[in-house]
């Protein structure tokens, strides 16, 4: 199962993006007449359902969905695009959706919101970053001493296998050898009291 964040992960977190009404993610969806309803009360409908092929030669299918915005006082803030030759009066919105994808991204997203998702992260963060510093710094390790790709993944294979070896080492000595995540940090129960004056 994949933990990895998506690459709009952080951003999504923001104000901005929660109040973005052009986004299809704060658009509500109705499954049952397969069509999204805009801020305004406007309706995108299903038209078109085309098959694309990625550069890494990967085929999804992608639905299109499209509704009228004539007169609509939110255009501007809807549509984006502004290097479009067709005027924004003239201009309808269109969504590109590939639902398969999307199906993905909401596992993963439950995945990385789950406790054993976010205490993965939690360890990722404290762990992983540390490493490079240690190797720049403790080790002395600021630029390779060989060249070529097969020299130079053979020297940052060495130099891991070291790290690896003191690590194993310290945590051997202090009695933590059974320890790979540490666990998140319980938020504290909180006791209100009434002060009677």
């Amino acid at each position: 199962m994949a933990y990895i964040k998506p690459n709009n992960y952080e951003i999504s977190k923001t104000r901005k993006y929660k109040k973005d009404i052009g986004r299809r993610e704060n658009m509500s969806y109705n499954a049952k007449s397969d069509c999204y309803t805009r801020h305004n009360g406007r309706v995108l409908t299903k038209q078109n359902v085309q098959s694309r092929k990625t550069k890494a030669g990967y085929n999804r299918e992608i639905t299109i969905y499209s509704g009228d915005c004539t007169g609509c006082h939110f255009k501007g803030f809807c549509i984006k695009g502004n290097n479009c030759k067709t005027p924004i009066e003239e201009r309808n919105k269109v969504l590109h959706v590939s639902k398969y994808m999307e199906e993905q991204r909401q596992a993963c997203l439950m995945r990385l919101t789950s406790p054993f998702g976010t205490q993965l992260r939690m360890n990722r963060s404290i762990q992983v970053e540390g490493s490079f510093a240690n190797i720049k710094e403790d080790m002395g390790l600021r630029r390779y001493s060989r060249r070529g790709k097969e020299n130079v993944l053979t020297e940052s294979i060495i130099v891991a296998l070291a790290y690896n070896i003191s690590r194993f080492d310290r945590r051997v000595k202090a009695g933590r050898t059974g320890l790979h995540l540490y666990d998140l940090k319980q938020q504290p129960d909180f006791i209100i009291y009434t002060v009677i004056i």
